[in-house]
């Protein structure tokens, strides 16, 4: 049970952490400031639209920001690293594995839909890799996708996903902000009740450890002083961390408690997918 609970928190941070092994600020600077534009565009609007249908479904609006975070950011890397910063909640980790298996799930049908689309569209290939940048959730399944078309559209593609995973970082500050609003709340009740055992510095801090060295490692690995061995390392090791989380919080949950989740999450999540694809293709018009 401690090695469990081990991967599942400590594991998970670390991670998540090394996905900033990933980015560098040429990469973004290199895409011109139309994705950056759509990337910012998407992340807010789906993320924003996903916590009002999650609200209208009867769910707590966190679940929204779980699932809609988890579509609009990087699949279930995003899913696990907003987890460990949202509040406690009594179904927070079986919430979690399903936003992890459903967002993965939906993930690995994209990459083989989209690129029929991209066909169907006839879109160039810059402009095919923008797409699916900009609408498949997790990493791999991206670079599946766009290079499974061209090099020219694997090349668009990744460099738009990696942009999708450096918003990870605002989003994360916004649900510890939640997270602290909340324990301060909480904090407020029981002092009013006469209980002085939840004092304010009980908060977490407003920049969790693991995404300052998120943040760090992206600005260290821009300097251009890492060597591709060791971002290929750092790669490696996040996507070996984030399945060991995986696995332990797919450890603490019983499965019987997931399949009764119904039909709303699982419509919730296939909404959210369906959005965030036309509102990128809406967008890539719009911003010529």
């Amino acid at each position: 049970a401690p090695g469990i609970e081990f991967c599942a928190r400590n594991v998970l941070r670390i991670g998540v952490a090394l996905l900033g092994l990933r980015i560098t600020f040429a990469q973004v600077a290199a895409l011109g400031w139309q994705p950056l534009v759509l990337v910012v565009l998407c992340v807010a609007i789906t993320i924003a639209v996903s916590i009002v249908a999650a609200r209208a479904l009867g769910f707590e609006p966190l679940f929204g920001l779980l699932t809609g975070g988890a579509t609009a950011i990087c699949g279930a890397s995003a899913a696990l690293a907003l987890a460990a910063a949202l509040p406690a909640h009594p179904r927070k980790e079986r919430a979690t594995l399903f936003t992890v298996i459903g967002v993965s799930a939906l993930s690995t049908f994209a990459m083989i839909a989209y690129p029929m689309v991209v066909k169907a569209l006839a879109l160039s290939p810059q402009a095919a890799g923008i797409f699916l940048g900009g609408t498949i959730h997790d990493v791999a399944q991206v670079v599946g996708a766009g290079y499974s078309l061209s090099p020219e559209t694997g090349d668009a593609a990744t460099l738009v996903k990696l942009l999708r995973v450096a918003m990870l970082l605002p989003v994360i500050v916004i649900a510890t902000m939640i997270t602290r609003a909340r324990a301060a709340k909480a904090a407020a009740a029981l002092a009013a009740t006469g209980d002085a055992t939840a004092p304010a510095s009980r908060r977490p801090p407003l920049l969790p450890g693991f995404a300052v060295a998120f943040a760090l490692l992206v600005v260290v690995n821009s300097t251009g002083v890492v060597p591709h061995a060791v971002q290929t390392l750092g790669s490696d090791v996040s996507r070996w961390f984030l399945v060991a989380a995986i696995a332990g919080i797919g450890m603490k949950a019983q499965l019987k408690e997931l399949v009764t989740v119904g039909l709303k999450p699982v419509a919730l999540m296939i909404g959210e997918t369906v959005f965030l694809a036309g509102l990128v293709l809406l967008l890539m018009r719009w911003l010529g």
